[in-house]
């Protein structure tokens, strides 16, 4: 098992905190290194919507999405908001691989 890593992000709403921490444990324990958010503002962490912290963080999500191999979208009931969107799009565009929790 030890070798070479896969990197994923993970991508998503922040209203699915416990799909996100489930999906990182699973996928660590699979052998991939896994980014995550830093933040989950639609689950408490209201630091998010202080003013400018919310374009910092979903830029930094976007650095995230270049450092990974594929992204592996936490889309709970086939939900995708706007941000979640944006990334999956500029995850195709870099030409990364798509994953997603439900299908």
């Amino acid at each position: 098992m030890v070798g070479k890593y896969k990197v994923i992000t993970l991508c998503g709403s922040t209203r699915f905190k416990d799909e996100f921490l489930e999906a990182q444990k699973r996928l660590t324990l699979e052998g991939n290194i896994v980014i995550s958010v830093g933040l989950f503002g639609h689950s408490g962490d209201n630091e998010v919507w202080t003013e400018g912290t919310k374009e910092m963080l979903d830029d930094m999500h976007k650095r995230k999405i270049d450092m990974a191999d594929e992204i592996f979208v936490i889309n709970v009931g086939g939900y995708i908001g706007s941000s979640t969107r944006s990334e999956i799009e500029y995850a195709a565009k870099t030409g990364k691989k798509i994953s997603y929790l439900e299908l």
